[in-house]
């Protein structure tokens, strides 16, 4: 399953904060984190992401779901939102929106 995890505005000005290779580490490492939690396997391919910033999309693979994928994602962008209100210095709310495709 391809999710596409599109930015929000507020959210592509505060990814134009970093560079491709951290928003795929900081992708990567929370979604390690939140699939302890929840039964699905998820991966960020670096050869489709090759320009998350201009895109304003980060391309995620998951496969054996068994879980809420929106309650995933969710949890995702609460935690996604630290290190960029970080980086960017201001308040955030959504920072993405997601678009399953099967």
């Amino acid at each position: 399953m391809r999710i596409n995890v599109k930015f929000t505005p507020k959210g592509k000005a505060a990814v134009e904060n970093f560079s491709n290779e951290e928003l795929l580490e900081i992708f990567a490492r929370y979604l390690k984190t939140l699939t302890k939690k929840y039964d699905i396997e998820v991966d960020v391919p670096h050869e489709v992401n090759h320009n998350i910033v201009a895109d304003g999309t980060v391309v995620v693979m998951a496969q054996n779901v068994n879980c809420d994928v929106d309650t995933f994602f969710k949890e995702l962008s609460r935690d996604i939102k630290v290190p960029l209100k970080k980086r960017l210095g201001g308040k955030l709310d959504n920072v993405f929106k997601t678009e399953v495709i099967e």
